[in-house]
């Protein structure tokens, strides 16, 4: 996942868990030219979103270890990855990590839709929890797309 690359890359080049924030956008934005500052500092934002920092009065602290994450020479993120990514879109991801192809993930979780009335977030999530993909943070998510369905 290319989010979790960009994540782990200033940790990886400082060999650390935990960086100042200012330390962060350095290293994405000078160090390796990959964005502009403000466009690091909107990807602190998406990441803390997805779980993979937590942002304290100390800095950032990455929630995964970043030494178990491999930085290509040739990467360049993609600015998709500032954008905020739908429950479907993360869960998508989380299965493709975990070595399942994508267009099976996608086929499995549109049957699975299709079969219980579901939204699509919602089966997304029920698909990934019966593959044993921890997706507890998404919940919350699906629920309100369902009861958003519900009332639409």
């Amino acid at each position: 996942m290319s989010l979790r690359v960009a994540v782990a890359a200033p940790f990886i080049q400082n060999g650390t868990r935990r960086l100042e924030e200012n330390e962060f956008v350095v290293a994405l934005s000078l160090d390796r030219d990959w964005f502009s500052p403000d466009q690091s500092k909107r990807l602190i934002d998406v990441a803390t979103q997805e779980g993979l920092l937590v942002r304290d009065d100390d800095g950032l602290t990455v929630t995964f270890d970043p030494t178990e994450t491999t930085v290509p020479e040739t990467f360049v993120p993609d600015e998709d990855l500032l954008r905020e990514r739908s429950a479907f879109e993360r869960v998508l991801d989380s299965l493709v990590a975990d070595g399942m192809e994508k267009h099976e993930a996608v086929g499995a979780i549109n049957s699975l839709q299709r079969d219980l009335g579901l939204t699509i977030e919602a089966a997304a999530v029920v698909y990934a929890r019966r593959e044993g993909i921890a997706v507890g943070d998404l919940v919350p998510i699906a629920r309100a797309a369902i009861l958003e369905a519900e009332d639409g």
